[in-house]
């Protein structure tokens, strides 16, 4: 028993989990970040965006 009790005090203790917890949290505000300004650079044409960066990345020509 006292050695579950140690496991978890060591898990509160740790700080890893909170840095992986913030690093998350900024990719994700970067993403959001990222999609809506390119919804703004391709004037509502995201999905023809996304479909030309699938198609660059899929196969050799890129138009």
């Amino acid at each position: 028993m006292d050695k579950l009790f140690s496991s978890i005090r060591s898990f509160a203790l740790e700080e890893d989990g909170a840095q992986v917890i913030e690093y998350a949290l900024i990719i994700a505000v970067v993403s959001i970040a990222l999609v809506v300004a390119l919804r703004g650079i391709t004037n509502g044409n995201f999905s023809t965006f996304i479909a030309r960066v699938n198609n660059c990345l899929t196969t050799t020509t890129c138009a």
